[in-house]
Parts: structure tokens; sequence; C-alpha cells
């Protein structure tokens, strides 16, 4: 466990069965890590139930910020997000200074558009992606975009390669992250036209921290993590292929040896720290996006990869408008 005292905005309204398996993980999480501090966002009710459940001389690492208006998973994110919601609320909290980081398992849409409202993106980054660690045979696999955005433009898809390359190296220490760009054969030429487009983009751009594009990848280069450390795809894909994965996981009885399922995915591309864990989580999930943002914030882990895109400004000639589909 790192050292560390972390705060974290908990979205105790977000996912298909909050906020009782929202409160259960933030639970779990709160007695795994003596130096969390959670910002609890939602019903003072069920914040009040939460706090009951603590020793009397822990009740003071926790905090409420009394919202009652969740955000439907469906609707459209930007309408939705612009009411008292949790998430928003929530995204207030870190933009104030009175949290760090903000977890959620409710509307990925709706989430992305509050971080994006409430903390602003980075610039050169149109759409920011979700990035999931999978635990493949040689080591931790970066996939991006697992649903920030479903948009494959070939600039999206470059951009999330500079994003990914970033990622790997401040929170996985990898030296000169390989990047792979996922298809349906590793051929040139191969796969759709925004998949084609995309190819020499890539090999064309500057990547941080001394990382290298390899190529078009397969599926089944994510599981093994042999040719890349890093595999960039659009959303859709991404988030269809993530669930597929751990679908497998769950029928061969569990992911790899030494590590976890991918239960949360970290939001790339806007300035604050925001972790999305599924609709449909479970209490471990919800600990395990809370260790997520955690982990994040001690390792100053969103500034470090602002700062390694912010070092290519000027080498890297791609933008969102000089690439189209």
């Amino acid at each position: 466990m790192e050292p560390g005292t972390v705060r974290i905005a908990v979205d105790l309204l977000g996912g298909d069965d909050a906020p009782a398996v929202v409160v259960d993980g933030a639970l779990r999480a709160f007695g795994a890590d003596p130096d969390l501090r959670l910002l609890l966002v939602g019903p003072a009710e069920v914040a009040d139930e939460l706090i009951a459940m603590l020793r009397p001389d822990d009740r003071d690492r926790v905090a409420v910020r009394p919202v009652r208006e969740a955000v439907a998973m469906t609707g459209d994110p930007a309408a939705l997000v612009r009411s008292d919601s949790t998430i928003r609320a929530a995204v207030a909290a870190v933009a104030e200074g009175a949290a760090d980081a903000v977890v959620s398992a409710g509307s990925t849409g709706a989430t992305v558009t509050a971080a994006v409202l409430g903390f602003g993106r980075w610039s050169g980054v149109r759409r920011p992606a979700l990035v999931a660690t999978l635990p493949a045979l040689a080591g931790p696999v970066a996939l991006l975009d697992v649903g920030g955005s479903l948009e494959a433009r070939p600039a999206t898809l470059a951009r999330h390669a500079v994003l990914g390359a970033a990622y790997a190296a401040v929170v996985y220490g990898v030296s000169e992250p390989r990047i792979g760009l996922l298809s349906i054969g590793t051929e040139a030429g191969k796969g759709d036209r925004a998949r084609r487009a995309a190819d020499p983009v890539i090999a064309d751009q500057p990547l941080p921290a001394g990382g290298r594009y390899v190529g078009f990848v397969e599926g089944y280069d994510v599981a093994l993590g042999s040719r890349a450390d890093v595999v960039v795809t659009d959303g859709f894909t991404g988030n269809v292929l993530l669930k597929g994965i751990e679908g497998a996981y769950a029928m061969a009885g569990g992911p790899p040896a030494g590590g976890g399922a991918p239960r949360a995915a970290a939001l790339l591309g806007v300035a604050g720290a925001v972790v999305v864990c599924h609709g449909a989580a479970r209490a471990d999930d919800v600990a395990s996006g809370i260790a997520l943002a955690a982990h994040l914030h001690r390792r100053r882990a969103i500034a470090a990869v602002s700062t390694l895109l912010a070092e290519l400004t000027g080498a890297n000639r791609i933008t969102d408008t000089e690439v189209t589909a």
C-alpha cells in the first residue's frame, strides 16, 4: 500500500445496484487503506448508514456532501449532468479542492461530460479516453479507449496512442512502451477505413517516454501482452473487447496469476483524476476503483501524464482537424 493521505469523492448513486453496492465497496476500500479519506456524495441517510458501520474513531475520515439526484444510465449526458446530480457534485468537490479524485459507477457519458465541464480538457485532446489495465500473460496491457468516446476518427486514435504511451510510462513504469493499433490482422492495409488511415499517422507521430509504434495487433495480443504494452482502439470496440475478456476470465475461473480483472478505468484527457467503474459493478469492483483513484493521486499520475504530453507540444504534428475519416 502506497503511503499518503488521499481524499476520494464517491458517487453513492452511481451504478445499477447503487447505493447498496457502492456503500459495501466503499467500506471495503476504507478498511484496506488506513490513509484513505472518503467524501460521500449522495443522500444524507445513505451516507449516515455507511458511517454508522464504522468504528467511532474512524468516522472523522469520512465527510458527506448531501445530494439526492442521480443521473440515469439512459438519456442525454450533457443535459442530465447539468442538473444537481451526484456526479456533478463529486466533480465539483475535486475542482474546489475538497477531494483529490472522483469514483463513479454511474453513466459513463454523464461522468465524462461532467469531468470535461468541471475540469476542462487538456490541450490537444478533443475526446478524452478511458484506459483499462488488463492482466496479460506477459505483463499489464493498457487498453484504450474502453468507452469514453465512441468516435473512431484517425486523429482520435492517434491521440489515444499518445495518451496510452504516457500512461504506461507513468503508471506502470514501462520504459519505451510499445503501442499497437487493434485491427483484424497485423498486415498493412488491414481493418476498416479509420484504422487504415490511422496507421501511418501513428507511425509518423512522436510518442512520449520513448514510445514506439509496433503497428497493427489483434485481439489475442491484448490477452498475451507480448507484442504491445498499449493497445489503441475506439471506445465502442474497446468496450466490447473489455467485457468479452472479462467474461472469458469468469468462464476460465479467473484472470492470469498475479493480475486482477479490469474492474475500473481511468479517464485521460481532463485536468482531474476520474475513475469509472462498470454500471453493473459489484462491491469489490467499487473498492478496486477507489484503490485505483488513490493510486493515481499518490503517484500524481494525471499531472505526470499531462506533463509528458505537454513536452510533445510543437513536435507532435497531429491535431484533431488535420486527419479526417
